[in-house]
């Protein structure tokens, strides 16, 4: 029900969407901090800071990227609860609504800024990421090693709160080749389709568990593949395509396997996401958005 929801609400924005028509900066789903230094102030590009503020400080009014927009993860409505299940895409107006309020067109180029801490606070960036990149956009990419390799690079850094001048034209075109409903996730292992549980290697095993997920186990036929292998915690950088290859063809994916990422709410799963499908470069990768969270809801729905 609530994909054949969301389909419908995709499919009215789209008849309403602009072609993006400025060329592309860079196609590649990770920048350093060299080429960011070389491409700032560039017409078209819009740097989005999504670190977290705490509560004694806030990181982005500490020092940022210049031109920086703070977009933060946690605050800024990234995600939503929908129909009970946290972490959710949010209703397609709403969050068309926030991309705009940013000062985003369909041309824009977007580079998504992390603080480079973990990898799953770098979990930040890619659920950001892929939120662009279903919603039918696809000039964004993310700084690897976010603040951490800014800082590192002696990039300059500026304290005033950067406020959009003027709402943007982003119109939302879902991509349902990146959006895996409850449904499919079912008819997974009858369709030869692999699911990867991006969570670590205990709640994987069900020895632990979420605290929003009903009960611990993964959903059947599913391999495990913990997202914090595709991060170095140490230099703070994703792997690269050949590292990727590797994770996946260790963890027993095929070239062509049809293949859904899940974690306990669409944010560690994202990061498997991207991995496998941005960076390696794997055709026909979907996220589930709902994850765990959804799926042990219902009683019915096997675990194991």
């Amino acid at each position: 029900m609530r994909l054949s929801i969301i389909s419908a609400a995709f499919a009215i924005v789209a008849a309403f969407a602009v072609p993006a028509s400025a060329e592309r900066l860079t196609d590649a789903p990770l920048v350093d901090a060299t080429w960011l230094q070389d491409h700032l102030g560039s017409d078209g590009l819009i740097v989005l800071d999504t670190r977290a503020p705490t509560d004694d400080a806030n990181p982005y009014t500490a020092g940022h990227i210049p031109g920086a927009i703070w977009a933060p993860y946690g605050k800024f409505g990234w995600r939503a609860t929908v129909d009970g299940v946290p972490g959710q895409l949010p209703a397609i107006p709403e969050i068309e609504g926030r991309i705009k309020s940013l000062g985003i067109n369909d041309d824009t180029q977007v580079v998504v800024v992390p603080a480079g801490a973990s990898s799953s606070e770098f979990g930040a960036a890619t659920r950001v990421y892929w939120t662009f990149k279903v919603l039918g956009h696809d000039n964004v990419t993310i700084l690897d090693g976010g603040m951490r390799d800014w800082q590192a690079a002696d990039g300059e850094l500026e304290t005033e709160m950067v406020i959009p001048q003027q709402a943007g034209n982003f119109t939302a075109d879902f991509r349902p080749q990146y959006y895996a409903s409850t449904e499919e996730v079912a008819a997974a292992e009858d369709n030869g389709v692999r699911l990867v549980d991006g969570r670590p290697v205990d709640q994987f095993e069900g020895k632990a568990k979420s605290p929003v997920v009903r009960a611990p186990g993964t959903i059947p036929g599913a391999i495990n593949l913990p997202q914090s292998r595709f991060y170095n915690a140490e230099t703070a950088s994703f792997v690269n395509q050949s590292e990727a290859q590797s994770l996946a063809s260790d963890a027993g994916l095929s070239e062509g396997d049809e293949t859904i990422a899940f974690c306990n709410t669409g944010h560690w799963a994202s990061i498997a996401w991207f991995g496998l499908s941005e960076v390696d470069g794997k055709k026909n990768v979907k996220m589930y958005d709902g994850s765990l969270a959804e799926w042990a809801s219902d009683e019915s729905r096997p675990l194991q």
